[in-house]
């Protein structure tokens, strides 16, 4: 009999892995969730490291790590690469893969079939995906398979364009009732949390109140249950515009490029590597060494 461990079932903690029930638990005892993206495995250690609950590998991956100038363009291929990554590196936190564009939208079929291919292929705990409406039955699929689902209302990237381009949602009454209705929907199709990006604080307020699942917010205000910020913006790393609910805590870019210019400012004075830096040979193997290349030199010149 084989002693190899079975790989637990999707939403269920693997040792030291965060329950996804105690989600709920935390929004009870009104303790904020903290949530960041990640995109490779050092990302995810340190951000298992620094004790976040959540990782998101985003498809904002897309502008972040591709250079892309939207989150479009990002491929299942390209996701599941850097879910899978990100997997190896964290360990307490649950990881959620966004699925991309076209991924879900064109049937719960295919939604499905992509959603298991996070959890296998790419060890996902969970997948996250944009919008409500059409979308609300692809999460009573990909529930229905087994996979935790991650809401996401309000500013929805992939579908920016649409919306009148990267602003908020929800500043009229109408259509933060609709926001509201979204929540609510998506709770009932099974969603165990859900993101709310770049809506006024009211409505994630009342959002917030309205379902028993946790809120993640994002450009939401503080009332949310939970925050989540992209990896590189709060690092400092991406240099494009940011959004203003974005608040840098660090700025590797410019530690990152003042180290490369100082060790290629050293390379060319050649005061890279230093002695320290290399390695040596016993005086024994020194000088057999020299005997041998002085007999191949010797050699080659006859």
């Amino acid at each position: 009999m084989s002693t190899r461990p079975r790989t637990p079932a999707p939403g269920t903690p693997a040792p030291g892995k965060l329950p996804i029930t105690e989600l709920a638990e935390l929004k009870a005892r009104h303790q904020p969730i903290v949530m960041v993206t990640a995109y490779d495995a050092p990302s995810g250690r340190l951000a298992d490291e620094a004790g976040v609950d959540l990782i998101l590998v985003g498809d904002s991956a897309a502008m972040t790590v591709l250079g892309h100038d939207s989150t479009v363009p990002a491929s299942m291929e390209e996701m599941i690469v850097l879910t899978r990554a990100v997997t190896r590196g964290a360990r307490r936190p649950l990881v959620i893969a966004d699925m991309p564009f076209g991924s879900f939208q064109v049937s719960d079929a295919d939604a499905v079939e992509n959603a298991i291919r996070f959890v296998k292929e790419a060890g996902a705990d969970a997948v996250k995906l944009e919008g409500a409406g059409p979308s609300l039955s692809r999460v009573v699929s990909i529930v229905g398979a087994g996979i935790p689902v991650m809401g996401h209302i309000g500013l929805t990237p992939q579908s920016a364009t649409a919306l009148g381009g990267f602003k908020a949602q929800g500043r009229t009454a109408e259509k933060a009732a609709r926001l509201v209705e979204d929540a609510v929907a998506l709770e009932q199709a099974g969603c165990f949390a859900i993101v709310l990006e770049a809506v006024p604080a009211p409505v994630a307020d009342e959002i917030t109140r309205r379902v028993s699942v946790p809120t993640i917010g994002i450009g939401a205000g503080g009332g949310t249950d939970g925050q989540v910020l992209v990896w590189h913006d709060l690092l400092g790393l991406y240099e494009g515009a940011s959004p203003r609910f974005v608040k840098r805590y660090a700025d590797l870019a410019t530690s990152i490029r003042d180290a490369v210019a100082d060790y290629a400012e050293d390379v060319r004075a050649r005061r890279f590597p230093e002695e320290i830096h290399t390695y040596s040979m016993s005086d024994d193997e020194l000088a057999a060494f020299g005997a041998a290349t002085g007999e191949l030199r010797t050699g080659a010149r006859r």
